[in-house]
């Protein structure tokens, strides 16, 4: 069964995880193509970094610290201290000890030529992704980073909003100011990876897990041609709701939801990707209110237990996915 997974970061690599359990226990060889989100990727003191792909990649390797969700555990952050002494700005970002090898290591294909994909397989093999079964691809081999319109604090009264970037947004203002509007820079320039499209149209299943809407499986769906291939698709596509009880469990989606005019609602999710890609939808027992109205739509629906806990609960939801996805192809 070849699985396609357009992911974010801790929410979809955890939910990847939770699939490869999952098809273990059903004695199902794993084929799953993660297609990672890079419009949070960044160029800091000139390194080129990109937290999704790293997240899904430290995360499948157990390699990822658990209580953050992102970057090694026992980290040590001695570099960006004497960064901080020099300085150096931007302050409120921290890259790890071990974690800069990483980024130094795709920095470098990358100036000597390589792609994005180039060196994203070069990290995956060096933590024994294919091993896994996991094929990780970028969305796109071409920049693109996600900015958010925001009235900036540190702007005199009146001034215009500005477009910051979303690592700026999130990590350095820590999403206070009001999101006016998410825009995914480049990305109407931007082509699909080498492989993105292909293995959309050879998969048997794709999933959507509950990465964030807008800036995650959002920016994955901006790039030209990757909508319209999952649209086109003879594989049903399930999505899994990013929503418990009208609320997040991780991240800002509830803070970006309403600048794209979206209720932060299980079932709204649901509507704002469409009838046109979606083939079915799971929620929370707790939103159950919202599966006669994306039934309606047309999007087959079942609320069942959503919080990714650990590894067996998040195992549970993927295989609900993937018998939804059985039900919608029958």
């Amino acid at each position: 069964m070849r699985i396609v997974v357009p992911a974010g970061g801790t929410g979809g690599a955890r939910f990847v995880r939770g699939l490869l359990a999952a098809l273990a226990e059903a004695g199902e060889p794993a084929d799953v193509t993660v297609v990672g989100n890079t419009g949070d990727d960044i160029t800091l003191w000139g390194l080129r970094v990109c937290p999704d792909l790293d997240t899904v990649t430290y995360t499948l390797a157990g390699a990822i610290d658990e209580a953050k969700g992102w970057g090694r555990p026992d980290e040590t952050f001695t570099v960006r201290d004497e960064l901080a002494g020099y300085g150096v700005l931007p302050t409120w970002f921290g890259l790890g000890d071990r974690d800069l090898a990483t980024h130094l290591t795709r920095t470098s294909l990358l100036a000597s030529g390589a792609t994005l994909s180039e060196a994203t397989a070069t990290i995956a093999a060096r933590w024994g992704l294919p091993g896994l079964g996991v094929t990780l691809l970028p969305m796109s081999d071409s920049p693109v980073e996600t900015h958010v319109l925001v009235q900036h604090p540190d702007d005199p009264a009146g001034a215009p909003p500005r477009l910051v970037h979303f690592q700026e947004y999130w990590v350095g203002l820590r999403a206070a100011p009001r999101a006016l509007d998410v825009v995914a820079v480049g990305a109407e320039q931007a082509r699909p990876a080498p492989g993105v499209l292909e293995a959309v149209a050879a998969a048997d299943v794709v999933l959507l897990p509950p990465s964030n809407p807008v800036v995650s499986i959002g920016t994955v769906l901006a790039v030209p041609g990757v909508r319209a291939a999952l649209e086109a698709s003879a594989a049903p596509v399930v999505g899994v709701a990013p929503l418990v009880g009208g609320a997040v469990v991780r991240g800002m989606a509830d803070r970006l939801l309403p600048a794209l005019g979206v209720e932060v609602d299980a079932g709204a999710v649901a509507l704002h990707y469409g009838a046109s890609l979606l083939d079915g939808w799971l929620v929370d027992t707790s939103d159950v209110h919202a599966v006669a109205p994306v039934e309606q739509a047309g999007i087959a629906c079942r609320a069942v237990p959503l919080l990714m806990t650990d590894v067996p609960a998040t195992a549970r939801i993927a295989a609900e996915a993937l018998r939804l996805a059985e039900a919608v192809r029958a």
